[in-house]
């Protein structure tokens, strides 16, 4: 097996609507302030589904209820030292509360609710295109149920 085989970067990101604002983060990266809904890697062991719900929770401490999957998409970023690929899954759902008071992900500035057209006036300081690409297509209507995704469990391997 080859040291340097290439794998996508699989993320997950949460877009919750309420009273006709999107809740999304600020925070810190290595181009400055930006704004991203609540997003992150997925972890060992996870379902994508786990995924969002822990990503928003840990960046925005609202706890994340999906309801559907807006869409999947693949971003190639050229960098000196080597290409990254994401493949992103982006849900769509509701806050079933907020946790007041919880300390935000390391980085994370503060969670806020903006417009669709605050979003598009802040393109500017998005941390990737896929912020606005993916409430545009949520405002479209684009929703594909959760029995989409189908996770396998396999056992583990148990090794002497």
């Amino acid at each position: 097996m080859k040291s340097d085989t290439w794998a996508p970067h699989v993320t997950v990101a949460a877009i919750v609507e309420r009273d006709g604002r999107f809740l999304v983060i600020e925070e810190h990266t290595s181009a400055g302030l930006r704004i991203n809904q609540p997003a992150g890697h997925l972890e060992a062991g996870e379902t994508l589904i786990e995924a969002v719900i822990r990503e928003t929770f840990e960046e925005t401490a609202h706890r994340f209820e999906p309801e559907a999957l807006v869409g999947a998409y693949m971003t190639h970023f050229a960098r000196p030292e080597r290409d990254v690929t994401y493949l992103r899954f982006t849900f769509c759902g509701r806050s079933a509360g907020v946790e007041a008071g919880r300390a935000l992900d390391e980085g994370i500035v503060r969670a806020m609710w903006l417009t669709a057209d605050e979003l598009r006036a802040s393109a500017d300081r998005h941390r990737t295109p896929l912020v606005m690409k993916c409430v545009d297509d949520y405002l479209s209507g684009r929703r594909v149920p959760l029995d989409f995704i189908h996770t396998h469990s396999v056992a583990p391997v148990v090794r002497a």
